[in-house]
């Protein structure tokens, strides 16, 4: 099909808000990288970094033994760590596809008989997530892929392998809810990778569909990479690796001690909920597919805080007085949607009973323990809450991050260091 640019956004624009409802809700999701690269074990990078050929490098399908019911063991981890999606890479740099593809025989099926992709899909329906599927538009593999950044017959040849690609993606598999694009090289605009007439036509396959910002257009939402934070204006994802090294396995003996505690993840998971985002967080699995070991226990303890404190979480924009509020230096509150409840994490839990919290110039009604409820004592001096009555250790047995859960009747107003007037505190936080 073909379609303008302008055209394309305004149809893109009109739709965006319902197509992105749950996304916005959703907060968590599992990025899963698994190839070719996964069976070398060095990084998904590895071919380039270590100059093989494509000849030389499609050598190592040999070693590319999935076990049964690896899929399953995704999904179902991502189930229990909290995650309400998965993105898997269907399709890395490499250009090894990880499905039946009548497009690129360079496949899993081919190779071991497997279509991955289908047993993703299916795993994600078992456990009730959202689909995600990752396709990269750089392709080491592809004669046609450097040359279509000058030569146009190489371009055309490309960019419709690139696009058919896609098409199968979206046209086997039933509803799909994410098509994560990634590496626009080696074009350097949405018009030479004809980015707005493919979306357009694979739209059509996925009405529902959302797009992220990678084929050199905005699209439905930001993709900051291992960093948190971004435009508070547009939808946004946090895309995290798991040790800040590599998205591919690499040894977990050696990749335990970069590895993310569950304090750690509870850290970027507060500050992309507080700032309205959402925290995609990397795996990379074994050789033969299973979760790394050095994962498990850290997904499990915040899955099991999110049963508890979820509240604080799932379906929240942070709104407190237009802009950035934090608790003891170190942890951003949450707010609900109707902006009548904050929750406040404890990093820093008191041992003394008591939490002093400075900026509010209104008593909430109800101060409590989200995990359990056990109300708490409040009071309002001065411009700061004096909550009373938390226990000695605390409450919380599985990452240590206390919630307390503080109930407006409506939207509390804020303010800083009216004291003071003589310190600058940079932003007034007046509500």
């Amino acid at each position: 099909m073909k379609i303008s640019r302008r055209d394309y956004d305004r149809m893109t624009n009109e739709t965006r808000d319902e197509r992105m409802a749950w996304f916005k809700d959703a907060r968590l999701g599992m990025f899963i990288h698994y190839g070719l690269f996964s069976a070398i074990g060095r990084g998904e990078w590895v071919q380039v970094q270590e100059n093989y050929t494509p000849e030389e490098y499609a050598k190592f399908t040999s070693l590319f033994a999935p076990k049964e019911g690896c899929c399953d063991e995704w999904c179902a981890q991502a189930k229990k760590m909290g995650a309400k999606y998965a993105v898997l890479t269907t399709r890395h740099h490499e250009g090894f596809s990880l499905w039946n593809s009548k497009v690129n025989p360079y496949n899993s099926y081919n190779v071991c008989g497997r279509d991955l992709v289908r047993e993703f899909v299916d795993a994600c329906r078992k456990y009730d997530l959202k689909i995600g599927l990752y396709s990269s538009l750089m392709d080491w593999h592809h004669p046609d892929a450097g040359a279509s950044a000058y030569d146009f017959d190489a371009r055309k040849r490309f960019t419709d392998y690139i696009e058919e690609l896609n098409v199968e993606l979206l046209s086997n598999y039933g509803k799909i809810d994410i098509l994560w694009y990634d590496v626009p090289w080696p074009m350097e605009s949405s018009e030479s990778w004809n980015s707005a007439n493919r979306n357009a036509r694979l739209r059509e396959l996925q009405p529902h569909l959302i797009i992220n910002n990678r084929s050199r257009m905005p699209e439905d939402f930001q993709t900051p990479e291992e960093s948190l934070g971004a435009d508070s204006k547009y939808y946004w994802e946090a895309c995290m690796t798991f040790n800040g090294i590599s998205w591919g396995y690499i040894d977990s003996e050696q990749a335990k001690q970069y590895s993310y505690s569950s304090g750690q993840i509870l850290k970027m998971l507060n500050r992309c909920a507080a700032e309205g985002g959402n925290l995609l967080l990397n795996i990379g699995p074994t050789p033969d597919g299973s979760v790394p070991e050095e994962a498990k226990a850290p997904l499990d303890a915040v899955g099991a805080w999110l049963r508890e404190n979820g509240e604080a979480v799932y379906g929240k924009k942070y709104r407190i007085g237009g802009g950035e509020y934090c608790i003891n230096n170190v942890s951003k509150s949450t707010v609900s949607e109707d902006e009548k409840n904050v929750y406040i994490w404890n990093y820093s839990y008191p041992c003394d009973g008591k939490l002093v919290v400075g900026g509010f110039k209104e008593l909430p009604r109800r101060v409590s323990i989200l995990s359990n409820g056990k109300e708490l004592d409040c009071k309002l001096i001065n411009e700061r809450l004096e909550i009373t009555g938390l226990p000695e250790k605390c409450p919380d047995v599985h990452c240590g991050v206390a919630v307390l859960k503080m109930e407006f009747d409506k939207r509390p107003r804020f303010g800083f260091a009216t004291h003071y007037p003589q310190i600058h505190y940079g932003q007034n936080f007046e509500g």
